[in-house]
């Protein structure tokens, strides 16, 4: 979606549409908590839109650019701004209104302080309050009207994540003619988890009203499926069906909702055409003068998250360094540290653990000009990252719990040359498909030196062999082959899901 970062609010190419082009024709409507574009309040008091970041914005957008009547429902990501659907590209916008209360219990509150840690194996405590379940649900209804309102007859509807997991049933209930799928970017956590939950019930008989429901990894939705059979009475049966899965059957009522693994991916073709510019290559090269040339550079790229295990790779290099095997004379680590909800208590306290132990290391490590840590904690443009990507040596990707983690895949993606090493923890979901790669306990901080170490010191054909096996796994299973799969599953419930066609659906039939 071309979104110019210039184009204040209301100006003709993002102009405000009127009410007759926008009285729910959009056949294909994808909603998400966040919209594909931010609107953005500048200090002089006006407005401009801005192209959103994040791996959802470019899963999606190819697909809806190449159907006709496609639309997005999602949040401007500023509070109390009351806008008119938008026009851009033929896509249309629909901006839901969230106030600072909503954002204070719906998303801070309820989405990331109750389900966030809960869905991550409970690495911090889990809050359970009634003001932000009922925030929720009220942002979850005004979602579901929205949508309802949006979309066309007989359209296909794909509801994105954890933010909003009660919105399939009740759009189900306004709109029983729509075809809905929903798909969670998120782990689902193991049963005896989910069970802490007060409102698990309406959760789980929330997700039943879509058609579709996608998780990352089979454990995923085979917890779902014990679930909905305990906690909403549905007897489940096994079927085979489409693409890389086998989906489980619940029935509800005399619908038939399908449950299945569908691994989400990244654009790697783009990605791998990108960093093998000139460009990219030559940042690359200036990058490792910059950091004095070390022989190794290890690099961690993560929002700043509790999931993400950053004092973990930490803490391994510092006894590493305490243990003579790793010289700080020739080996850096580059940690590049998204700032994430930074009015959340306990990230508050991570960052600030974090920093303190980068400068620890650097304190008893460093010389002067030359830390061993380069930390850096502020959004970091695409092409840079991909040319830090191109740079390092040893890529650190050692969560706790992780659903996906696409930058495991980018790295790899990124890495035409055959050279570098990818960590990984075994608790993500990139683990069940990158075997190449040195894999992990993160709660095992032994295992994780020794692999840091390994990874550090393979040899180089050794090196080339495992990273032309990863490479072939995430270039053939890229986000094109991900959305096919599961639109394709959706497309065998209705009319509307059938006459969805994908861009690679019209590349193998042309």
């Amino acid at each position: 979606m071309a979104v110019s970062p210039e184009t204040s609010a209301g100006s003709e190419p993002a102009q405000s549409a009127s009410k007759d082009a926008v009285s729910g024709q959009a056949t294909f409507v994808v909603v998400a908590n966040r919209l594909p574009v931010d609107l953005e309040r500048l200090p002089d008091g006006t407005t401009r839109w801005k192209r959103s970041p994040g791996g959802l914005v470019t899963a999606l957008e190819p697909i809806l650019r190449s159907n006709q009547g496609g639309a997005w429902v999602g949040w401007a990501g500023v509070a109390d701004a009351e806008l008119d659907p938008i026009v851009e590209d033929g896509l249309e916008l629909y901006p839901v209104t969230l106030s600072a209360d909503d954002i204070a219990q719906y998303y801070e509150g309820f989405s990331n302080a109750t389900l966030w840690p809960l869905y991550h194996d409970v690495i911090v405590k889990p809050e359970y309050h009634r003001e932000w379940w009922n925030s929720y649900v009220d942002v979850n209804r005004r979602f579901a009207e929205a949508t309802a309102k949006a979309a066309a007859h007989g359209a296909t509807v794909w509801i994105q994540d954890y933010q909003l997991q009660l919105v399939p049933k009740m759009l189900r209930m306004l709109r029983p003619d729509l075809t809905i799928g929903f798909f969670l970017h998120i782990p689902f956590p193991p049963v005896e988890l989910f069970m802490q939950l007060p409102w698990r019930t309406e959760i789980v008989e929330g997700l039943l009203g879509a058609d579709l429901i996608g998780f990352h990894l089979q454990g995923g939705a085979q917890n779902f499926l014990y679930l909905s059979r305990r906690l909403a009475g549905q007897p489940t049966s096994r079927a085979t069906v489409g693409v890389r899965s086998k989906l489980g059957v619940v029935q509800v009522g005399f619908r038939n909702v399908r449950v299945g693994a569908f691994p989400i991916s990244i654009d790697s073709g783009k990605l791998d055409e990108q960093s093998r510019t000139k460009a990219i290559r030559d940042r690359a090269k200036q990058i490792r003068k910059e950091l004095g040339n070390p022989e190794r550079i290890m690099l961690g790229v993560d929002r700043l998250d509790y999931t993400k295990g950053i004092d973990v790779r930490l803490a391994a290099l510092h006894e590493l360094l305490d243990e003579n095997r790793v010289d700080p004379k020739n080996t850096v680590m580059v940690q590049l540290a998204t700032p994430s909800r930074e009015r959340v208590e306990s990230y508050v306290q991570m960052r600030g653990d974090i920093e303190r132990k980068v400068s620890r290391i650097n304190g008893e490590y460093g010389e002067v000009g030359r830390p061993v840590v380069h930390y850096i904690h502020r959004p970091i443009p695409r092409d840079e990252l991909i040319a830090f990507f191109v740079a390092a040596d040893v890529m650190l990707v050692t969560p706790f719990r992780d659903g996906m983690n696409l930058v495991a895949k980018e790295y790899v993606a990124c890495r035409s040359d055959l050279g570098g090493a990818l960590l990984l923890s075994e608790f993500t979901g990139a683990a069940s498909e990158l075997r190449q790669a040195f894999l992990c306990n993160p709660h095992d901080l032994d295992g994780v030196k020794d692999a840091m170490e390994q990874a550090l010191d393979q040899p180089r054909e050794d090196g080339r062999r495992h990273m032309r096996a990863l490479r072939r796994q995430v270039l053939a299973h890229d986000v094109d082959r991900w959305a096919r799969s599961f639109l394709g599953a959706l497309a065998q419930d209705g009319v509307a899901g059938r006459a969805l066609i994908t861009p690679g659906e019209a590349n193998e039939k042309s």
